[in-house]
């Protein structure tokens, strides 16, 4: 889908590859050290953990830190983190859902309320966004992992609803994948199904919210994606999604700006 690859030329550009990288190396070890402190820290035993793991390793977490974050877990070390999901909106009545997990809940909901009013949104009770998306799976895998007709089969085989591609590029920041879609309770068979088609493990495997309706708004797009990109930067946060469409319009409207 071009979205992905649009969504990350824009955080190049700004930039952000490094910070956003850290960041993410961040909520995966956190994600690794909740999964094993709550259950076993064998992969094999404890499903949550082997997503986490599988997850870090398709992003090329280092391995001494994958490590590192389960031992954390097991020895029941680090925090108790509790998970929140806010829900507001944006310029131009652009719905957003932000996931959130923290040992702090004061800190975590003044953090995304600040973030919100500081940036043209609005924080608002729970329910009052989410029932404009819907929360399904995604599995993404490395656009080397075969062709559009390749993966096209592989998705019909597996059971997925859906699987979109993203445009090549020669940016070498820039990873272009072919993304999955299934039903939220057929994730776990339809990513096993994949694995064993394609012979490989996925880059990710996650439970997302995709907007029903998404909203083009290329007059307010600037302004969104620092509303988005303020949320993202904040500890506590480990997922921020949207329902602005970056359509070319948007796009050309976000390269004005720079």
């Amino acid at each position: 889908m071009a979205g992905h690859s649009k969504w990350a030329n824009i955080q190049h550009r700004k930039g952000r590859q490094d910070k956003a990288r850290s960041k993410l190396f961040s909520k995966l070890s956190k994600d690794i050290t909740i999964a094993a402190k709550l259950g076993s820290p064998d992969v094999d035993m404890n499903p949550r953990l082997r997503l986490a793991v599988n997850n870090a390793k398709g992003q090329s977490m280092p391995k001494d830190n994958i490590q590192r974050a389960i031992n954390k877990g097991a020895g029941g070390e680090g925090a108790d983190y509790s998970e929140m999901r806010y829900e507001g909106f944006g310029p131009a009545g652009i719905g957003i859902i932000v996931e959130v997990s923290t040992d702090n809940k004061n800190r975590a909901a003044m953090e995304v309320r600040t973030a919100f009013s500081k940036n043209g949104g609005n924080l608002g009770e729970t329910g009052t966004v989410s029932f404009g998306f819907d929360q399904i799976g995604q599995i993404t895998y490395p656009l080397a992992i075969g062709d559009e007709d390749t993966v096209m089969e592989a998705a019909m085989e597996a059971g997925a609803d859906d699987v979109e591609s993203d445009e090549t590029t020669d940016d070498p920041e820039i990873s272009p994948e072919h993304t999955f879609y299934t039903a939220r309770d057929e994730l776990a068979a339809v990513a096993g199904e994949l694995e064993k088609i394609l012979g490989a493990e996925p880059k990710g495997v996650n439970m997302i919210w995709r907007a029903q309706n998404p909203i083009d708004a290329p007059d307010k797009a600037a302004t969104i994606i620092k509303l988005v990109e303020a949320l993202e930067d904040l500890d506590d946060v480990q997922n921020v999604y949207h329902s602005l469409e970056l359509s070319d319009a948007a796009m050309a409207a976000l390269e004005e700006q720079e």
